[in-house]
C-alpha cells in the first residue's frame, strides 16, 4: 500500500495535538505553583497555538477536502462526518471559551478554578475522542478507496501546515516566541518543562 504525505501529516500533527492536550491536563492537575505568571502564561499559550494551528489550518482542510471525498465514495461514513463535522464548529469556540476562563482564573481567583478544570478535562476528552474517530474511521476510508488524484490534492492541501509541533518544521518568525514557551515551559510530553 503506497503511504501518502497527507495521511502521515494529519496522524503528526493529532499526535502533538494528543502530546500537547496531556501536557495540558498535567499542568491543571497540578496547578500554578510558586510561578504562577508562568503557570497562566504556558497554558493560555498552548490554547492560542490550538486555535491558531488546528482550528485555523488542520480542521479546515478536513472539512473542505478530505471529509466530503470520504463521504461521497464511501457513504457508510455518513454518520461519522457528521459528528465530526460538529465537533468543528464547536471547538474553536471551545478553545476561545477556555482561554476567556483561564483569564477568569487567573484575574478572579481560584473561586473560578473548579469551572476551569472541569471544561478542560471535556474539551481534552472531546479532543481525544475526535481524533481517535477520524483515524480508525475516516482515514482507513480514506486509504481504502481515494484515487490519486484524490490524494495529490491532498498531500498538497496538509503540506501547507508546517506545523512545528510535529517536530518535523521550525516555527516560522511570527511564532518562534509561541513554540519556545511551549516547549521549553510545558511539561513532557509536549515540553521540557
Amino acid at each position: 500500500m503506497h503511504r501518502h504525505s497527507a495521511l502521515q501529516t494529519i496522524r503528526d500533527e493529532h499526535a502533538s495535538l494528543a502530546a500537547m492536550l496531556q501536557s495540558m491536563r498535567l499542568m491543571v492537575e497540578k496547578g500554578p505553583s510558586d510561578d504562577h505568571r508562568q503557570f497562566f502564561n504556558v497554558l493560555r499559550a498552548m490554547l492560542f497555538y490550538i486555535d491558531e494551528f488546528p482550528e485555523r489550518l488542520h480542521h479546515p482542510k478536513e472539512s473542505n477536502l478530505l471529509f466530503p471525498k470520504v463521504v461521497k465514495l464511501a457513504p457508510k461514513t455518513m454518520g461519522a462526518v457528521d459528528k465530526l463535522e460538529r465537533d468543528h464548529m464547536r471547538s474553536e469556540k471551545a478553545a476561545r471559551d477556555l482561554q476567556h476562563m483561564l483569564l477568569a482564573w487567573e484575574l478572579l481567583g481560584q473561586g473560578r478554578r473548579a469551572a476551569f478544570e472541569e471544561a478542560m478535562g471535556q474539551y481534552i476528552d472531546a479532543y481525544l475522542e475526535h481524533m481517535n474517530l477520524e483515524e480508525n474511521v475516516i482515514l482507513p476510508e480514506a486509504e481504502r478507496c481515494f484515487s490519486e488524484d484524490d490524494w495529490r490534492l491532498l498531500d498538497a492541501a496538509f503540506a501547507e501546515n508546517a506545523d512545528p509541533l510535529t517536530g518535523q518544521y521550525r516555527p516560522t518568525e511570527a511564532y518562534e516566541r509561541l513554540f519556545t514557551l511551549i516547549v521549553t515551559r510545558a511539561p513532557s510530553p509536549i515540553g521540557l518543562g
